[in-house]
C-alpha cells in the first residue's frame, strides 16, 4: 500500500457500538482503542469538534495505541467558524450569555486567543509520541471563496505551527469554474493539505471528487451518497454503505494519489453502524492486491 493509511473517522459511536463489530470481549474503553488500533492504523478523533479533550485523555490515546498509529484530530467548532455550544467552552472562558450556542464574533479576542492555546495545549502528548497526523479544519457551508476566508486558513495554520493542519470546505464556489485552480494553487503555495472528498453532489455545501495533492501529506474522506444529506438526523446524512464496485473504482485513484504525495491519510467517515469499518476493511484488501499484482 506504499504510503496510504487507512482508517475511519471515530470508533466510539454509539451505533458502531450496537453492531457487533467489537468482540464482547472489548468491553472497555482502553480495550475498545486496543482492538481497533490492531485492525487499522490510523483514526480520526471527531469528538474534539463537539469539545475540546483533556490533556490526560490525549495522553490516555497515546498509551494506549502501537507506536506507529496515526491519530488525526479534527478542530473544535469555534476555531472553524461553526456555532458552539457555550456549555462546551472551557468553564472559566464561557461568555456571559443567554444564547445557548456562540459565534467566534460573540467572544473577547483574548478569549478566543486562549481557546486556541488550551486546545492546543492539550494534543501535546500524541505530538511528543509521534502520533499526531493532521489537524483537520473543516470549514463551514458558509464559508466561501474570498479574501478573508483565505486569510483565516492562514492564520490557522499559523497558529497551529509545528502541528500541521489539512483545509476541508464545504461551500462550492471553492471549485466553481476557474476556482477550482485558484483554490488548489493557493494552497499548494502554502504547502497546506487539501482534504478531497467523496460526497453527494448538487448541493451549495457540495465538492466535487478532486483528487489532488497539495502538500506533502494527502487527506481523503468518505462521506457516502446519502440521498438524504440535508437532514439535521447525521446517522441519515452518513448512513451509507459503499459496494465493493465503488471502493474498487476509488483504489487506482488513491494509488495515483500516493504516488504523487509522502503519506496519503484515508477516513471512511460514512459513520452508522459498522458501515465505516467495514468499507476501510474493504478498501485495505483492495490496495494490498493491487500493491500485490503491481510486485
Amino acid at each position: 500500500m506504499g504510503g496510504i493509511r487507512v482508517g475511519t473517522a471515530s470508533w466510539t459511536d454509539k451505533t458502531l457500538l450496537a453492531s457487533g463489530w467489537y468482540p464482547q470481549t472489548a468491553d472497555t474503553a482502553e480495550k475498545r482503542l486496543a482492538y481497533y488500533a490492531r485492525q487499522f492504523p490510523l483514526v480520526e478523533v471527531d469528538a474534539t469538534y463537539y469539545s475540546p479533550p483533556a490533556e490526560q485523555t490525549v495522553k490516555l490515546w497515546a498509551e494506549r495505541t502501537p507506536a506507529d498509529f496515526t491519530f488525526n484530530i479534527k478542530a473544535f467548532s469555534l476555531l472553524t467558524g461553526h456555532p458552539t455550544k457555550v456549555s462546551s467552552i472551557f468553564k472559566d472562558l464561557r461568555p456571559e450569555t443567554d444564547k445557548s450556542s456562540v459565534y467566534p464574533r460573540d467572544l473577547d479576542p483574548k478569549t478566543t486567543d486562549e481557546i486556541w492555546e488550551r486546545f492546543l495545549s492539550a494534543l501535546q502528548p500524541l505530538s511528543d509520541a509521534g502520533k499526531l497526523g493532521v489537524l483537520l479544519f473543516q470549514f463551514p457551508p458558509w464559508f466561501t471563496i474570498r479574501r478573508s476566508n483565505k486569510d483565516y486558513v492562514l492564520e490557522a495554520a499559523e497558529r497551529c505551527r509545528p502541528l500541521p493542519i489539512a483545509v476541508e470546505f464545504r461551500h462550492e464556489s471553492w471549485f466553481a469554474g476557474d476556482n477550482r485552480a485558484e483554490t488548489l494553487d493557493f494552497l499548494r503555495r502554502h504547502h497546506l493539505p487539501f482534504v478531497c472528498v467523496d460526497m453527494p453532489q448538487g448541493h451549495k455545501s457540495s465538492i466535487p471528487p478532486v483528487v489532488e495533492a497539495t502538500a506533502d501529506r494527502a487527506v481523503v474522506r468518505f462521506h457516502g451518497h446519502s440521498d438524504k444529506w440535508t437532514s439535521r438526523d447525521i446517522y441519515e446524512k452518513f448512513g451509507y454503505l459503499y459496494s465493493q464496485r465503488e471502493l474498487k473504482d476509488w483504489a487506482p485513484k488513491l494509488e495515483k494519489l500516493a504516488d504523487s504525495t509522502g503519506e496519503t491519510h484515508v477516513l471512511m467517515n460514512n459513520c452508522y453502524s459498522d458501515y465505516a469499518q467495514r468499507n476501510a476493511k474493504q478498501l485495505i484488501d483492495l490496495l494490498t492486491d493491487d500493491a500485490g499484482t503491481s510486485d
